[in-house]
């Protein structure tokens, strides 16, 4: 299915880390705003019926070719509602906090999701507005949604640290679990100091959920319908994950299940989760090609013109290759990189890409003691001497790397998700409308 532009898009709220590979696409607000109600205060904040309706609308034409999917409108007015305020709190803590976006952030953010429409950013501009939209109003929404995703780093950043001992005794627990698993889950969240009532009205509407995605509902449908997690809207797909990034609980859980089963609600510190197991793939060993190099580094200075630096690679270029001097002697006296200068530029062994892209490139060109060309990067012109390659199998530290991604991953996602429900329950938040406050007795909104 095609997506159309307008994609409501609030899951950067409550992104662990947000992958180099996640969209950002951002529903479009309406250019024309009538005199409307409010429909919520939010602390020092207001959402109106307007934004309200084109937060709907986003969600329709995301499910225009599936409508089936979409849960009754007042459910479905109720969470888009909920993602809402959850933003708006998220934008004034982080106004509170000083985080700010410049104009440039938000070009740059335009452009990339022109790049995933495959548009220019001038295309982009023509398409919002031919939905009727403004495009000012487009650039706002990218704007909250960085700096929602700002407050997210640094929540994360004062609050995530991973140690090596925590990095041996994952590897070394008999539950740790090797391999990758794509799945997709519902959340039934509890408030913060939840009482027995809220947690039977939880329970029972997790029963519900598991009650309709076994009874035939679509699960991503399922997760629609009565799922609170900032993916709902989504269908709850969390996509590939290590297995090392799931909770232990919810590991052992999809460790004795099959592609396709779905889990018994599983009690965890914030709700009740629903998991369905969509594929798995087990590991396998990472052998890569690495690579054993020298170099010689001549920066420009104050001292030296970036002319006269390509002029010195030059030379010594020329003293290697037709003088036929010693490449370790030159690179202990005019090398100027810090960490292979002393050593006769020995760079070690490396993959291809851990001295940086144009170096990784220049190396797969050469052959064994080969020397290269004088070439630039932006530390200044080096001289290259290919000295051997190898595979190496980088499966023990590969997997060290992402034992303390997982980790950190796992911290990051529950700290996160701690300050937002800590965050909601301290906040005034009055929803004026009756008919959109949440019909259950969890929350505390007026």
């Amino acid at each position: 299915m095609k997506q159309p532009l307008a994609l409501f898009l609030l899951a950067v709220a409550t992104a662990t880390a947000l992958p180099a590979h996640a969209q950002l696409l951002p529903q479009a607000a309406s250019g024309k705003q009538p005199l409307d109600r409010i429909v919520a205060v939010v602390d020092e904040g207001v959402i109106l019926q307007s934004e309200l309706n084109e937060a709907v609308r986003s969600v329709q034409q995301q499910y225009a070719s599936q409508p089936g999917q979409l849960p009754p409108m007042d459910v479905l007015q109720r969470q888009v509602l909920d993602r809402l305020i959850l933003m708006k709190l998220q934008v004034q803590r982080a106004n509170d906090q000083g985080i700010r976006v410049s104009d440039a952030d938000i070009d740059q953010a335009v452009s990339a999701v022109a790049q995933q429409n495959k548009m220019s950013p001038e295309q982009l501009r023509a398409a919002v507005e031919q939905e009727g939209s403004s495009f000012a109003a487009f650039r706002q929404q990218l704007a909250e949604q960085l700096i929602a995703q700002r407050l997210h780093e640094s929540v994360v950043r004062d609050s995530v640290n991973v140690t090596d001992s925590e990095i041996n005794n994952l590897l070394a627990s008999p539950t740790y679990k090797a391999g990758e698993i794509h799945l997709a889950h519902i959340q039934i969240s509890l408030p913060s100091g939840a009482g027995a009532t809220d947690i039977q009205a939880a329970q029972r509407k997790a029963e519900e959920a598991i009650a309709a995605a076994k009874g035939g509902m679509d699960f991503h449908a399922a997760a629609i319908r009565y799922s609170d997690a900032q993916d709902a809207l989504d269908g709850g797909d969390l996509g590939w994950r290590r297995m090392d990034e799931v909770p232990p609980a919810f590991a052992d859980a999809v460790s004795g299940m099959k592609p396709g089963d779905i889990s018994p609600a599983l009690r965890g510190p914030t709700g009740f989760h629903i998991l369905k197991l969509i594929e798995q793939r087990a590991p396998s060993r990472q052998v890569v090609p690495e690579f054993h190099a020298r170099q010689i580094l001549i920066k420009p200075s104050e001292l030296m013109t970036p002319e006269q630096a390509q002029q010195k690679a030059q030379e010594l270029y020329s003293r290697i290759v037709n003088k036929h001097e010693d490449f370790a002697k030159l690179a202990k006296d005019n090398s100027k990189d810090n960490t292979t200068a002393n050593v006769g530029g020995d760079m070690g062994w490396f993959p291809q890409q851990a001295w940086g892209t144009i170096i990784g490139q220049q190396i797969t060109q050469l052959k064994d003691d080969q020397v290269s060309q004088p070439f630039q990067s932006e530390a200044g012109w080096h001289i290259l001497q290919r000295l051997g390659e190898r595979q190496s199998d980088l499966t023990d530290q590969i997997e060290r790397d992402q034992a303390r991604q997982a980790i950190g991953n796992r911290k990051a996602e529950q700290a996160y998700e701690d300050y937002l429900r800590e965050m909601r329950s301290g906040a005034f938040v009055n929803i004026l409308v009756p008919d959109l406050r949440d019909p259950t007795p969890q929350g505390k909104s007026s």
